[in-house]
C-alpha cells in the first residue's frame, strides 16, 4: 500500500499556513463578504487562503492538479488535491467559530478519483483531524502530537446521536418527512453544521450525520477521516465515497437503517 507521509506532512503546513491567513481576518470589522452566484457568501479569507495553498501546491507538489471551491479546477493528471478554504463560511461572516480548512489529496483508481488523505483545521475552536489510507484517523495539534480516534459502537438507532445541518434542504428535495421519522426515533439530534458532525462521528462523540447537497470539496477530507476510523461514508443512495452531491456518515453499525429513513 502506497504511504502518504510525506503528502500528509505537506498538508499539515498548507493547513498552517491557511489557519494563519484565515484567523488574521476572523471576526475583523472590516472583512470584504462577496454574494456568489449561487447565492452564498465568499469573504476575502476564502479566497487568500485558497491563493495561498494553491502557490505552496504549485511549489511543492508541481505535477498534481488542484480542484478549489473558489478558483475551480487546474492541472492534470492521476493525484488531485481538493480544497476548500473556509467551510462554514456563513459561520465565519457572522463570528461563529465553527468553520474549517478542508484539504485532500484524491488519486484515481478503477472506482475514479477516491480520497486517499484529508487534513480538516478549525484553528477558532483549536482543533485538527487528520487521515491518510491504510493508516488510520487522527485529531491533536500536530503529526507528533496527536491521539488516534475511531467510531463509536452504538449498534440502535433508538440509541444513537444524530447530527444535521438544517431542515430546509431536505425540505427542498422531498425527503423531510423520513429525516423528521428519524429525529424522532433517534435517542439525541443537534444541528451542528458542516465539517464538524463528520468529525464527531469519525471520534465517536455522534454516531450518524447527514447532509441533502454537497460539493465534492465539502466531502473529500471529511470522508477518508471518518472511514480510517471505522465509519462509513456514502452518498444518501449508497454509493461509497463523495460523489453524490450528498453525504451520509455512520459508525458503520447504523449506516443501511439511516438510509432507509433518508432515501425519500
Amino acid at each position: 500500500m502506497p504511504d502518504y507521509h510525506d503528502d500528509l506532512r505537506f498538508a499539515h503546513v498548507l493547513a498552517d499556513a491557511a489557519d494563519a491567513t484565515t484567523m488574521e481576518r476572523f471576526k475583523a470589522l472590516d472583512l470584504k463578504v462577496e454574494t456568489k452566484p449561487d447565492m452564498t457568501p465568499v469573504t476575502e479569507a476564502d479566497k487568500a487562503a485558497e491563493e495561498l495553498i494553491r502557490s505552496h501546491l504549485h511549489r511543492g507538489r508541481p505535477r498534481d492538479a488542484v480542484l478549489g471551491e473558489e478558483y475551480g479546477l487546474q492541472g492534470t493528471g492521476p493525484r488531485r488535491w481538493v480544497v476548500d478554504p473556509i467551510d462554514g463560511t456563513k459561520n465565519y461572516v457572522r463570528g461563529v467559530p465553527v468553520w474549517a480548512t478542508l484539504i485532500s489529496l484524491m488519486e484515481a483508481g478503477e472506482h475514479g478519483f477516491q480520497p486517499v488523505m484529508g487534513v480538516v483545521s478549525a484553528p477558532a475552536l483549536g482543533r485538527r483531524w487528520w487521515a491518510a489510507k491504510g493508516a488510520g484517523a487522527y485529531t491533536g495539534r500536530s503529526l507528533t502530537s496527536a491521539t488516534r480516534i475511531h467510531v463509536s459502537k452504538v449498534n440502535e438507532i433508538a440509541n444513537a446521536s444524530f447530527a444535521y445541518s438544517s431542515l430546509s434542504g431536505w425540505e427542498e428535495r422531498g425527503r423531510l418527512d423520513g429525516f423528521l421519522d428519524l429525529t424522532r426515533d433517534c435517542w439525541r439530534t443537534r444541528g451542528y453544521g458542516d465539517f464538524w458532525p463528520y468529525m464527531m462521528v469519525a471520534e465517536g462523540a455522534v454516531d450518524i450525520c447527514a447532509e441533502p447537497e454537497l460539493s465534492l470539496w465539502d466531502m473529500a477530507a471529511n470522508a477518508i477521516i471518518v472511514q480510517e476510523a471505522g465509519g462509513v461514508f456514502t452518498s444518501l443512495e449508497g454509493v461509497t465515497g463523495p460523489h453524490g452531491g450528498n453525504a451520509a456518515a455512520s459508525n458503520g453499525l447504523l449506516h443501511e437503517e439511516m438510509l432507509n429513513y433518508l432515501r425519500g
